[in-house]
């Protein structure tokens, strides 16, 4: 059967990603289970316009390609919303709590290379691909993925390494999106949670209540707007200016950093006091349309394309993720309430990204009440340090002699 393809363009794409908010948001309040695991609106309504998607693609031979250009820029506009709310006083407040958790990511990224690679030798497979669906995929997701995959392709000659690092990539955003909510329902029965109904009428801080009413005014949404552009534009000549030496970062971890810097440096030199409130609502938006195009344009028929040993080496890491929030992550943050968000973000991003990993820590904190620390490390660590952690772990397990 020949296949039509229908074009979105960017309008349609946008209205599209809308309707999938609006229908997640019912379909979680109306579906006890994805209720009772906390699944994220964006995943719940964007994983079933996909499997649409699919079934349309098998059974009419008809596919859907939408057209994604303002992914990117929502995503960028989303971190810059993270580093204009990074307060270094905050920071420094949870410096301690920021240094644990980055040696809880590390163990993860060591793990995730160790089982990758022993399963792909057992299922006898090179040991380089089990590489390739490990943390270079997993916890480093589409970017980093990309950019390995032509070393791969280099290095060891693998053809459609690209395709095969970007099919690895959607799998952990899917199952990171999936999994963190059930990981939290688990944890919770072992804590005290604060209770989300007494904070819904207060003002949240940072990201942690979504929901929450906040006041905004024509004025200060322009100066919020202004200075999530000017991050924008710095954080991309930053990068521009990095690219190609040894201090290369990608464009979204030079936003956040650019963020970061103008916020404090207009707070300290008392020049001007970001709206953290406003600051937060354009970031949820921005996080929501972006997690929604991500996944309602996903091409699950694509994921055909990994071998079966591929996919059961994913499937492996995925649960491996789930025990390792459960019994490392959980309990080395201190088996307190904050420690359960932690776990939920740490699957998101561990699996696919941070946008994952906060919609993942917005879900259970909605419910059941708020964690100010989880949201000023997870954003931290899952977009910045992770990725320079992850070149480095990478690098060495690329130097070892076992391909």
């Amino acid at each position: 059967m020949g296949s039509n393809l229908i074009t979105i363009g960017t309008y349609g794409t946008l209205v599209a990603a809308s309707l999938v908010l609006l229908f997640g948001r019912v379909l979680v309040e109306k579906t006890a289970p994805l209720k009772a695991f906390t699944i994220p609106e964006p995943v719940a309504g964007g994983l079933v316009v996909a499997l649409l998607m699919l079934l349309a693609q098998q059974v009419a031979g008809v596919s859907v390609k939408f057209d994604t250009s303002i992914q990117t820029p929502l995503m960028l506009a989303f971190f810059a919303t993270i580093g204009l709310s990074a307060n270094l006083a905050s920071l420094r407040a949870g410096g301690s709590v920021m240094v644990k958790f980055l040696f809880v990511v590390l163990g993860l990224l060591l793990m995730q290379n160790i089982i990758g690679i022993s399963l792909a030798k057992m299922l006898g497979l090179e040991g380089y691909l089990g590489l390739l669906a490990g943390s270079i995929t997993l916890s480093g997701g589409h970017g980093t993925g990309a950019a390995w995959s032509k070393v791969f392709t280099e290095q060891f000659g693998i053809a459609g390494a690209t395709e095969l690092a970007m099919a690895c990539a959607t799998f952990g955003l899917v199952l990171g999106g999936l999994i963190g909510g059930p990981v939290a329902k688990i944890l919770l029965k072992k804590v005290a949670a604060p209770g989300a109904e007494h904070n819904q009428d207060q003002d949240p801080s940072m990201f942690e209540e979504p929901q929450a009413t906040r006041l905004i005014t024509v004025n200060s949404f322009i100066e919020s707007l202004a200075l999530i552009v000017l991050s924008l534009a710095g954080g991309n000549m930053l990068a521009e200016m990095l690219a190609g030496t040894a201090f290369e970062l990608p464009t979204f971890v030079c936003v956040l950093f650019n963020g970061v810097l103008l916020r404090n440096i207009l707070s300290g030199l008392g020049w001007y006091e970001v709206f953290d409130h406003e600051i937060s609502v354009l970031g949820n938006v921005s996080l929501a349309l972006f997690l929604a195009m991500a996944l309602m344009s996903l091409r699950l028929w694509e994921l055909a394309n990994l071998a079966l040993p591929m996919l059961l080496i994913l499937a492996v890491q995925a649960a491996a993720m789930a025990g390792y929030a459960i019994f490392v992550t959980f309990r080395v943050m201190g088996k307190n309430y904050d420690a359960v968000v932690l776990a939920a973000g740490h699957c998101g991003f561990g699996l696919g990204a941070t946008p994952t990993a906060i919609a993942n820590m917005q879900a259970v904190t909605h419910r059941f009440g708020p964690s100010h620390l989880a949201f000023i490390v997870v954003p931290m660590v899952g977009a910045f340090f992770i990725d320079i952690a992850n070149a480095i772990v990478i690098k060495l397990f690329m130097a070892l002699p076992i391909y």
